[in-house]
């Protein structure tokens, strides 16, 4: 019955272990040698030669096991071992029956061996509990039997199998060394290791409880690096990196890369929290995976790298003069053309130099580019008339006056000029905003020359009949006029003449021509 309890304990303990992450981890292997100290259990009655209650510990003086151990770690709380040994089970053949007189001692060698699995369920800093069981074959020899003891003749030698079971607790006394205790035993398949059986206790299999001391030695230390990431296995556990897994980020680089030179975090596949993975920074775009902004200008390396296409590397991409981060949140410009407008000035000279506006090609809207005012024409490009002379520095580069020079702004007289620029409304004669731009040009010469006296000549295509053309183009050219006379030139100076369609200037066959031909002359008749 004991023995039936004894397996059911071994099992309950079996069922109830939860793999649970060791201290003592990680050796890969170890080998071990131990002496344990035998308690037969068998037939026999584990009492002194008196017969009386006192236990007497003469029994055991021979009895005892030296074994080797080689283990093999399979995760990080199970281990697996094979056991192999020799020793000596001896006691004295006494019953425990006042009755009945003990004669003689038995004792036979034993020679385990054994497959053995062992739990190390608790995580404990310095000591390692732990519990196995395990089974095996034993190979017996009978040296003295029992002498006048009336039993049943046994085998005197052979090979049985055994269950070992039990409890321990290894205890480092170095990187590598480690002491180990533990207490259990061992059922075998046999009846006869005492050299005696009876016949109403053929059922009661021998057995054994030990208590051990050994020396284990481990197959790895702090330095060891089972997963080859330059990392040993103390350093791994002290950073809390996975000893098993050379990248435990899975960023692309291995553990001890980072930790010793990268000085990066293994743990954290982007250190800097920029957006790059810390393999991307080093081996890719060449940023440091330190600094979120390599470049110091104010954008992240991932935002350089995946939304804007910029160089992470660069504070200015495009070299113009601005930073990418000013171009992208303050001038709305383009981080990867150094001309945003496209017209010949780089975007840090219009914002920085000339302060024009780098997403307008012509900042002050005088038909004249940036570009070409500042370096063809030397004009102001945020004034629309350089010279003052009332005449936009775009119209004066048209017709060929020097936007540079006020006094040419004066419209010479002497054959008749049109007076390009002036438009109407579709069927409509009123004077337009635009249009006053050019008059002032005309104003300034009445002005100038009080004593001249000029017609203004309306012109039309040849759309619709002639009759109407020719209305409105005295329509217009009144218009024109009445706008000279309200700016203070006398009525009698200046006459309107609608001239219609009869004076083309080129011919009526394409939309263009006939633009051309819709026009307001300004000539001297006196």
């Amino acid at each position: 019955m004991k023995r039936l309890i004894y397996l059911l304990v071994v099992l309950g303990l079996v069922a109830l272990s939860q793999p649970n992450f060791a201290q003592f981890k990680d050796w890969g292997t170890k080998f071990g040698v131990r002496g344990s100290i035998l308690f037969p259990e068998n037939e026999f009655a584990n009492l002194g030669f008196s017969g009386n209650d006192n236990t007497s510990f003469d029994w055991f003086k021979t009895s005892y096991l030296a074994e080797g151990m080689f283990a093999i770690e399979l995760n990080n709380a199970l281990e697996i071992s094979i056991n192999a040994g020799y020793g000596k089970y001896a006691g004295l053949a006494y019953f425990d029956d006042p009755n009945i007189t003990t004669y003689g001692e038995y004792e036979s060698t034993i020679i385990p061996i054994s497959l053995r699995f062992r739990m190390s369920p608790f995580d404990m800093k310095g000591i390692n509990p732990y519990f196995f069981v395990g089974g095996g074959i034993m190979n017996f020899s009978v040296v003295t039997k029992p002498i006048n003891v009336v039993g049943v003749a046994t085998e005197p030698d052979g090979w049985v199998a055994i269950i070992p079971a039990g409890i321990g607790m290894e205890i480092a006394l170095g990187e590598r060394v480690l002491l180990d205790f533990g207490v259990g035993g061992a059922i075998s398949s046999s009846y006869d290791l005492d050299g005696y059986r009876t016949s109403s206790d053929e059922d009661l299999w021998d057995s054994y409880y030990n208590a051990s001391l050994g020396l284990t030695f481990t197959g790895e230390n702090c330095k060891s690096d089972k997963d080859m990431d330059g990392l040993g296995k103390c350093d791994e556990v002290k950073i809390g990196t996975d000893p098993n897994n050379p990248d435990t980020d899975g960023d692309g680089l291995n553990d001890g890369e980072e930790y010793l030179k990268l000085k990066t975090n293994p743990l954290q596949s982007d250190t800097d929290i920029d957006g790059l993975n810390d393999y991307d920074e080093v081996k890719v775009s060449n940023t440091n995976p330190l600094i979120a902004d390599t470049d110091n200008e104010g954008l992240n390396d991932g935002e350089e790298v995946n939304k804007y296409k910029t160089d992470p590397l660069k504070a200015d991409s495009d070299t113009d003069k601005l930073s990418d981060f000013d171009e992208i949140s303050t001038y709305k410009t383009n981080p990867l053309k150094p001309d945003t407008d496209g017209e010949g000035l780089t975007d840090g000279d219009e914002v920085s130099k000339y302060k024009t506006d780098p997403l307008k090609s012509d900042s002050d809207s005088d038909d004249l580019t940036d570009y070409s005012e500042v370096m063809t024409h030397k004009t102001n490009p945020l004034k629309v008339d350089t010279d003052g002379g009332t005449i936009a520095d775009g119209v004066e580069v048209k017709r060929g006056t020097d936007p540079l020079d006020p006094k040419d702004d004066i419209v010479k007289i002497g054959v008749p000029i049109v007076l390009e620029g002036i438009t109407f409304a579709t069927n409509k004669s009123n004077i337009t905003p635009e249009s006053e731009v050019v008059l002032a040009g005309a104003l300034k010469t009445l002005q100038t020359y009080p004593e001249i006296f000029v017609e203004i000549s309306g012109h039309t295509d040849n759309v619709g009949s002639n009759s109407s053309n020719q209305k409105l183009s005295q329509r217009r050219a009144d218009s024109v006029r009445g706008w000279l006379v309200s700016k203070g030139i006398l009525g009698d100076r200046v006459t309107a003449v609608g001239y219609g369609e009869e004076n083309p200037r080129v011919g009526n066959d394409t939309e263009d021509n006939r633009r051309l031909n819709r026009r307001i002359e300004f000539k001297r008749i006196k």
